[in-house]
């Protein structure tokens, strides 16, 4: 879910500004303002502060289009884009899935800083024809030289900056796995948002500045979403290695078809402490799916004569699944038809056992060797969604697309 205000959009983008993009716009255009009523007294106070206000809008104004270039070559490739942020370290484009090839990837990277190389020659122009030492020439000589330095930074070897989705994109192409694309990437982000933090540190220790500190966010805010997305390819690693007979259980009951409702209802229904699944059988096989909901389908003064096989929902007719299934399979189908859980069949075609939100984020926790508290798991089980901020049905589709071949 996206966080701030909706302030229009662009090309059917919606774009936000985050909360955090005012307290920042402040902590330039203030400091900025000073400055300039110092460095040109002529202009007043009042022009100083508002010619600051002007240049740091207009700065992000070149950040949006520097987004926007992303965006624009994702939509040509018919990637879906869900919108543009604004915030206190310049901006995002949500894109919703991956290019699919490295030369696509590579596209869509270096569309942001071409942008903004672009933006930096205008405004450089614009300095040759406007009068010197009016503030309109300071506010386009800024603009030029802050375009230009968005540029480079961005172009920096690591992850999540433009240059890191360039170097993914690159061994992605030497390798044929997005996979090893992104863990390079990602190692070389924190290489680079180390250097940052110790720089800034440097900084401000020699000299005080608030610069210094400034560089110092930046690198520990490239550290922590370097980290994000190595953890990311290492879920998606171990969601392509698991099966849905690693992660089903036998968390269901087995009742004769042959019952009355009744008997089931009072036997099975009013006995059970919690919410439990049943299959029917007779005769040595699985007849169905038993939803104790389909109860109500049927009078009550019906329920000691008929039969269970009245409200058995057949296995040809429910979602289903088998062991050898991908889970990453399972995942997206479930996310797709909303579905709570899913029946797992053994190459026989006989239930081998189910799968529910629990039980994929169990499975997944085990297999990268983390633990997940038994009451966790329960309250997935019984709201059947995965905790909040774990888009994990978003995580198997990109891993999906990721195996994908490439050109």
């Amino acid at each position: 879910m996206v966080s701030g205000w909706r302030v229009g959009s662009i090309f059917g983008i919606p774009v936000f500004i985050d909360p955090s993009w005012f307290l920042i716009l402040l902590l330039i255009a203030v400091p900025m303002g000073g400055e300039w009523s110092v460095r040109y007294p002529q202009w007043g106070p009042g022009l100083a502060y508002l010619a600051a206000l002007g240049t740091v809008m207009l700065f992000f104004l070149s950040v949006l289009l520097h987004e926007l270039g992303h965006s624009l070559v994702a939509l040509a490739q018919g990637i879906k884009v869900s919108s543009i942020t604004l915030f206190m370290f310049g901006g995002i484009a949500s894109i919703d899935q991956e290019s699919k090839t490295p030369g696509q990837a590579f596209q869509v990277a270096i569309a942001g800083p071409s942008v903004s190389l672009g933006l930096s020659f205008l405004f450089t122009f614009l300095t040759t024809v406007v009068p010197q030492e009016t503030p309109l020439h300071i506010v386009v000589s800024y603009l030029a030289w802050t375009n230009l330095v968005l540029a480079i930074f961005n172009l920096l070897p690591g992850l999540p900056l433009d240059g890191g989705q360039i170097l993914k994109a690159g061994v992605w192409k030497l390798t044929g796995s997005r996979f090893t694309g992104v863990r390079w990437a990602a190692k070389a982000g924190s290489l680079v948002g180390w250097t940052l933090v110790a720089l800034g540190v440097l900084v401000v220790l020699r000299t005080g500045s608030f610069s210094g500190l400034w560089v110092a966010l930046v690198g520990w805010f490239i550290i922590q979403n370097a980290n994000s997305y190595d953890r990311i390819t290492e879920l998606q690693e171990a969601l392509l290695d698991l099966k849905a007979g690693d992660a089903m259980t036998r968390e269901f009951r087995v009742v004769d078809a042959h019952m009355s409702l009744r008997r089931f209802a009072d036997d099975y229904l009013l006995r059970a402490s919690r919410p439990e699944v049943f299959f029917a059988a007779s005769e040595g096989r699985y007849r169905g799916l038993v939803a104790d909901d389909d109860l109500n389908s049927v009078e009550r003064s019906e329920w000691e004569t008929e039969p269970l096989f009245r409200i058995i929902h057949p296995l040809s007719t429910i979602p289903t699944v088998e062991e050898a299934t991908p889970l990453v399979k399972v995942i997206q189908q479930m996310e797709t038809e909303q579905l709570r859980r899913m029946t797992v069949l053994s190459p026989a075609g006989a239930v081998a056992g189910v799968i529910d939100r629990g039980d994929i984020v169990r499975a997944l926790a085990h297999k990268l060797n983390m633990t997940v508290s038994d009451a966790v798991i329960k309250q997935i089980k019984e709201e059947g969604a995965y905790p909040m901020g774990f888009q994990l049905g978003a995580i198997a589709q990109s891993a999906i697309e990721a195996t994908a071949p490439s050109r």
